[in-house]
């Protein structure tokens, strides 16, 4: 069974050359500081204006209605 580093490596292996940069700065933004996981980051100090909520809102309403694409089909229309 191949270990994560060598799945990466295979998988930086097929990548087109034109997205090799991008994977490099995708990479280095996961290990350069400030980089901190999640569980580690502040809390967010900015309150949420009318405009974000009503962005929320509509978010929420277009995910009911199933006008939205999940994150693993979005990453693939994407190349990603």
């Amino acid at each position: 069974m191949a270990t994560t580093r060598e799945r990466l490596h295979a998988i930086l292996d097929e990548l087109p050359d034109d997205m090799l940069d991008a994977v490099e700065a995708a990479i280095i933004d996961l290990t350069e500081p400030p980089y901190r996981p999640l569980s580690e980051a502040p809390d967010d100090d900015e309150p949420l204006t009318e405009e974000d909520l009503e962005a929320i809102r509509e978010g929420r309403e277009e995910h009911a209605r199933g006008e939205t694409i999940p994150h693993d089909v979005a990453m693939r229309e994407i190349g990603l």
